[in-house]
């Protein structure tokens, strides 16, 4: 048996405040960095023995693999940084309240924003600041593969190729391996892995920090998966997730 756990980082103060994050660099919360402590005591306490560790290069999912690593004291594995593990990219968006955008666009609207298939936020400008072709971390990336915004098959598109040449050979060697990523990147591999619909994608929330097991044969045909902890209380996160995004009444 071969077996894959991701996990999306924990709360960020971004997540805190609300507000589109995306490529946008932020740190845990306080919150946070307990979610993640708290994962990788979970994973401990279920026997996991991770072989290979991959993340993205945004510094919330780096310290969420990092803390969930030292609580299972496993800080040596080897470890892998990709860009193409990084979060969506919300364009415009990035930086606004969820609640205050969802007020002025409708809650439609920004779900559709939020989780659809192919509907992506506004681009950012090319002379936008935010622009990651300007940050140092994206230096040795050719510049016409960093996204100014992407809807999740733009993600899918730039993640799926990864999981095909790196990852999925590293399971297939290791057999037991860790991606702590975030939620839109992990939705993507979520919908290939269990050959989700846009529609079934569009309805399906990852809390943070909750670790989330995917079960191969020797083969990697999938055979299950499941979440560490209890199902309402994962429930009611993944509920938290899908309301973020929602005007007050």
């Amino acid at each position: 048996m071969k077996r894959l756990v991701l996990i999306r980082h924990g709360e960020s103060e971004w997540n805190k405040l609300n507000v589109f994050t995306g490529w946008t660099d932020v740190t845990l919360s306080e919150k946070g960095i307990e979610e993640a402590r708290k994962g990788g005591r979970q994973l401990k306490e279920q026997g996991f023995d991770f072989k290979m560790a991959y993340t993205s290069y945004l510094t919330r999912a780096i310290k969420t693999l990092w803390l969930v690593l030292e609580e299972m004291d496993l800080m040596y594995i080897p470890e892998v940084k990709s860009w193409r593990l990084n979060e969506k990219h919300y364009g415009e968006l990035q930086g606004l309240n969820k609640l205050e955008t969802a007020q002025k666009y409708g809650d439609e609207q920004v779900l559709l924003w939020r989780r659809s298939f192919d509907v992506p936020p506004q681009p950012l400008a090319e002379q936008d600041p935010r622009n990651p072709r300007s940050d140092k971390r994206y230096h040795d990336v050719e510049p016409g593969l960093l996204p100014l915004t992407e809807s999740l098959k733009d993600v899918i598109e730039r993640m799926l190729p990864y999981w095909e040449s790196d990852i999925k050979p590293s399971l297939a060697e290791k057999g037991e391996i860790l991606v702590a990523a975030h939620g839109n990147s992990l939705r993507a591999l979520v919908m290939h892995l269990k050959n989700m619909s846009e529609e079934e994608i569009l309805a399906f929330n990852i809390p943070t920090a909750v670790p989330y097991v995917f079960e191969f044969d020797d083969e990697l045909g999938l055979h299950k998966d499941y979440f560490i902890g209890d199902p309402d209380e994962i429930k009611k996160l993944m509920d938290a997730v899908a309301n973020q995004g929602k005007a007050a009444k």
